[in-house]
């Protein structure tokens, strides 16, 4: 079997704060294959940003991060700073929330991408100038001769986020991560800059990171999917396997939100909990209609395999990638303690005993 390009182990992001102790990412496994859409999805606080920016150190000095992050065969972890430069921005693009923020407002945005181009190859400016343009229309900024001397301002938010995309890809990275880089735009927009993605995806070769809560952009872009709720993955599999068949009572309340698979307008009650202060056992607990009181004590439930609904704990469940499968592989895993043999599965959550 074929390593991952990406390979995170044991994932976790802590902050001291003036209210404790702020757990944000606490014990992620993810791989990500050549060439493979993996999306992290969750609401709003489940970690996925923390997850992403720690795999090229883009967290503040206060971030204390631990667990190993393989990249290509080299462990990024044990890399100094001077050596970590080519990996980021180079290598490995990112594409960010905000356009607004990525762009530097007193440089022109052709200037930008040139500089994105030198920092990471030894080309003459006139060469960075002309390959900076022809990205800007690859990326579908129209006239982007006329318009490489623009301001930031002088452009659209959809306009905006194509320069942040050739921007990332300007180094030709062999990953790129995408943080809800669609948040901000109108519908007609975002399908605009999920189609472009996924042609230069296709055209590169390059593998993508996409980190979003919106489930209806996942099922249009995904290989697999990485379910994550308040710092811990709670399920993981190919995104027809995990759309077809849900297993963690969370995947299934994200999946009830969707327009046409709950019942009218469907939420899931009550809120993540407060990073400083996570409950015990599942963290989905206080808010899971499944929840037995083994599910309130002990650590997070252990991953076990899903095949047809059931979870099976001797096929090699043992927390997502953790075990080195194929990348591009479809591996459907859950963590909850519904599935174990010492606990009856809600007929909800799968296949009844009979």
């Amino acid at each position: 079997m074929a390593d991952p390009l990406l390979a995170v182990r044991d994932l976790r992001v802590r902050f001291e704060t003036d209210e404790g102790v702020v757990r944000a990412v606490d014990g992620v496994d993810f791989d990500v294959g050549e060439g493979e859409t993996v999306c992290l999805v969750g609401e709003s606080g489940s970690g996925k940003t923390v997850a992403c920016e720690s795999i090229t150190r883009l967290l503040p000095d206060s971030a204390a991060v631990d667990g190993k992050i393989r990249f290509d065969g080299t462990d990024l972890t044990d890399c100094s700073a001077s050596e970590l430069e080519s990996y980021r921005g180079g290598r490995i693009g990112h594409v960010f929330q905000n356009p607004q923020d990525a762009l530097d407002p007193v440089y022109t945005v052709g200037e930008q991408v040139v500089e994105a181009i030198r920092i990471h190859r030894d080309v003459s400016k006139a060469t960075a100038r002309e390959e900076a343009v022809a990205l800007l229309d690859r990326v579908g900024i129209g006239e982007a001769e006329a318009r490489f001397g623009d301001y930031p301002h002088q452009f659209s938010g959809g306009m905006k986020q194509r320069v942040v995309v050739a921007m990332a890809l300007a180094p030709d990275p062999d990953l790129l991560i995408a943080d809800e880089p669609t948040t901000a735009l109108d519908v007609t927009i975002q399908r605009q800059v999920l189609e472009l993605l996924a042609d230069l995806q296709a055209e590169r070769g390059m593998a993508l990171l996409f980190v979003t809560h919106d489930l209806g952009v996942v099922a249009e872009i995904a290989d697999r999917v990485v379910v994550m709720y308040a710092g811990k993955v709670m399920e993981t599999g190919g995104v027809h396997e995990l759309f077809d068949d849900p297993a963690h009572p969370y995947t299934r309340a994200l999946l009830a939100c969707l327009p046409g698979r709950g019942e009218g307008f469907e939420t899931i009650g009550g809120s993540i909990p407060e990073p400083t202060d996570p409950p015990d056992g599942c963290r989905f607990h206080p808010r899971c209609p499944h929840a037995v009181d083994d599910c309130e004590t002990g650590d997070q439930p252990a991953f076990r395999a899903v095949d047809g609904g059931r979870a099976d704990t001797d096929s090699g469940g043992s927390g997502g990638p953790e075990g080195d499968t194929d990348a591009g592989g479809t591996d459907h895993e859950v963590a909850c303690l519904l599935y174990d043999d010492d606990h009856a599965l809600p007929p909800e959550l799968g296949v009844s005993d009979d």
